[in-house]
Parts: C-alpha cells; structure tokens; sequence
C-alpha cells in the first residue's frame, strides 16, 4: 500500500457538521477497503482563489491516507459523483509529516485575527487630534490683469 496526501473542498453552503459527516464517509471508504488514515485536518471555510461552480468560498479538508490503488481509485469516483465537492486533489507521498499542516500552523499564529474590537496597527483613527494637521494648498493669487484693473478702479472711486 502507499501513501497518498488528499485534499478536498466542499462547497460553501453547507454546514461544518455536514462537512464531517462527509469527511467521515470518505474515510470509511478508505478503511473498509483495509486502508488507514493517519491524519485528518480540517482547515475550516476559506476565500477560493477564484469562483469554482459559482462559490467564493469553501471548507477544506486534508487526509494523509495510506491505500491501495484500487480503492483510491473508488474514493476520487465518489468523490467525482458528490455535488457537494468542489475540487479534490490526490497526490503520492513518500512519509507521512506527524506535526500539523503549514496551513494548521499558521492558523494558530493568527489567533487575535478573529477579534474584530483590536486594529493597534491602523492607529487611533477615533482620535482626529493624534493626526498631524493637513497642510492647506497655497491660495492661488488672481491673474496679472486683474490686478492691474483693481487699483485703477480703486483711484476712480477716490476723485
């Protein structure tokens, strides 16, 4: 048996338990056949590069699976046949990586992303007296032969 890393996006519109009750059917496939799954991670709804069947978005899941080449071949034509998958993608690896994906990695590090009330970096945009005054563009002086005009009017009005 080898090894295979498989991803696959579910449309956006369905729920996350609904998403693993699917995750959890694909699985079986795997393991009624006499395979074994060594890693599930779900990696939660995300923004798709572009518009696939008309959603933006979609829930991923990943499996590390170990299998034979017939049954991998029966789960991506059950795959193929759900209208709730998006895009599947199976590849062979060489060893299955224990630690979590870069993907799990890197939603850890973006913990305080999610609370909205926190924006430290875009500065104090309540406070208008923090920003430093705009400077005001030099007024613009009236053209030469109004100037001429104007102190010719003001000697006629003096007489």
């Amino acid at each position: 048996m080898r090894l295979y890393e498989s991803v696959f996006i579910a449309r956006q519109d369905i729920s996350s338990a609904q998403v693993e009750t699917m995750a959890d059917e694909f699985a079986g496939i795997i393991t009624e056949a006499g395979g074994k799954i060594h890693k599930r991670e779900y990696w939660g709804l995300r923004s798709l590069a572009y518009r696939i069947k008309k959603n933006r978005k979609g829930h991923y899941i990943m499996f590390n699976l170990e299998t034979d080449a017939a049954t991998l071949k029966e789960y991506e034509r059950i795959m193929g046949l759900n209208e709730d998958v998006l895009r599947f993608l199976n590849i062979r690896i060489e060893e299955v990586d224990e630690s979590p994906s870069i993907i799990m990695q890197n939603k850890g590090d973006r913990g305080d992303r999610g609370d909205r009330g926190d924006r430290g970096d875009r500065g104090d945009r309540g406070d208008r007296g923090s920003r430093p005054p705009r400077a005001e563009a030099p007024k613009a002086e009236a053209p030469a032969e109004d100037k001429a005009e104007a102190p010719a009017e003001d000697s006629k009005t003096e007489e």
